[in-house]
């Protein structure tokens, strides 16, 4: 094993004193080619080109003498420190850090950075890192071969966002430039690269000066849902709060995760699907309530696409769902949905026979299928009185893990 192992970030400044001295002693140097080609490097190490992470580490581990890796930026945020102290590797490191490329990217833009989501976008990972571009206003990508600006940008057909794409940092070949997403795809881009990504409506601005990193968390109103006069009575009879409620439960949408809301009417549903971090889109064919969807939206700061058309045919060139609300449609729509194979489904029948139809398809899709007799009554809690009554029967189909997309 190493006798000991030093991580260096590397951001294009002069090397400290502490990187120095530890290359001064190093038998063994693992890095990017351009590492490897810095000065300080001595000619008597061994030299190891980084690509895999994990492949490098069992070399280092069965090396024996002193070692240094180097690595862009701040090994420590998104870096080789995590690999290397992985169990199966035995390392204990030591880490010299430098200013990470992501701080060095909104330092280019001269933007603060501490209201911004970070992804790391790989080909397994890239659908992800969309979804969150869709649903955020400011997010730093921190790209790979096969998931760059290009194919950020072909993935977020539809959506307008701004791209500040810094190439190579901390090299003489560093370039930084500002396109529209659309037109990223028709540009070749240098590795490595990172993107800022912004862009969408303007939420409410939070008061104060911010106390925790990433997007404020929970600026809204309180509660999974919000009271149905919050939308200035435009729901329909199936959007009631606790219907609403209830299907938010079973999807869980989450950040990464792409929603649909299929007959989003009011835009309730889309709106609070949105507001844990999701992205969402919102399919309607009456503008009307495309337009009560969007206001919804922007009224709470959430990033909604709308998609006015008629379902299921204006489903075809939508990206891939990971969970689906159906508001409208009936069984032709769900079923549509089914072929998509995202992994929930959750909508709603107003009669048992219409839920059983739903039912059976859902089953024949191989979906789990999971149904409950919803009934809510509200109270007038001055008189206990009954003001208001709705049924419902709340359909989920789930698809086993194993046949889940990933």
């Amino acid at each position: 094993m190493a006798d000991r192992v030093t991580v260096i970030g590397w951001d294009g400044s002069p090397l400290t004193d502490a990187a120095r001295s530890a290359l001064g002693a190093a038998t063994l140097v693992a890095g990017a080619a351009h590492h490897l080609e810095l000065p300080e490097v001595p000619h008597t190490a061994e030299r190891v080109r980084l690509g895999s992470v994990a492949l490098a580490a069992r070399r280092i581990a069965a090396h024996r003498g002193t070692a240094v890796v180097f690595a862009d930026g701040d090994p420590g945020f998104f870096g080789v420190v995590r690999t290397l102290r992985a169990p199966e590797f035995g390392l204990e490191v030591e880490v010299v850090p430098a200013v990470s490329s992501v701080a060095a990217a909104f330092a280019r833009a001269g933007m603060p950075w501490d209201d911004a989501q970070v992804v790391v976008a790989h080909r397994r990972t890239l659908r992800r890192a969309v979804n969150v571009c869709r649903a955020h206003t400011k997010v730093a990508v921190l790209t790979s071969p096969g998931a760059g600006p290009a194919e950020l940008g072909l993935l977020l057909e539809g959506v307008h966002r701004t791209f500040v794409i810094c190439e190579e940092l901390g090299t003489e070949r560093e370039q930084v430039s500002v396109v529209t997403s659309d037109k990223a795809a028709d540009h070749t881009w240098r590795d490595p690269n990172v993107v800022i990504v912004i862009g969408g409506p303007a939420g409410p601005v939070a008061p104060g000066d911010g106390w925790i990193a990433g997007p404020e968390p929970g600026t809204g109103p309180r509660g999974w849902v919000l009271p149905d006069e919050t939308y200035g009575g435009g729901l329909g009879e199936g959007e009631t709060g606790l219907l609403r409620a209830a299907q938010l439960a079973r999807l869980g949408p989450r950040v990464g995760d792409l929603v649909w809301d299929i007959g989003c009417g009011g835009g309730a549903f889309a709106t609070e699907a949105g507001r844990p971090g999701a992205a969402v889109i919102a399919v309607d064919r009456d503008p009307e309530a495309c337009a009560r969807t969007e206001t919804a939206a922007r009224r709470f700061g959430v990033q909604v696409q709308i998609v006015c058309g008629t379902a299921p045919h204006v489903l075809e060139n939508l990206p891939e769902p990971d969970v689906v609300r159906v508001g409208g449609g009936g069984a032709a729509v769900v079923s549509a949905v089914a072929d998509r194979r995202p992994q929930r489904i959750v909508t709603h029948a107003a009669t048992r026979d219409a839920a059983e139809l739903v039912g059976r398809d859902l089953t024949e899709h191989g979906y789990r299928v999971e149904c409950a007799l919803m009934q809510s009554v509200e109270l007038d809690t001055r008189a206990w009185t009954e003001t208001e009554r709705s049924v419902a029967f709340l359909l989920t189909g789930e698809l086993p893990r194993r046949q889940a997309p990933r």
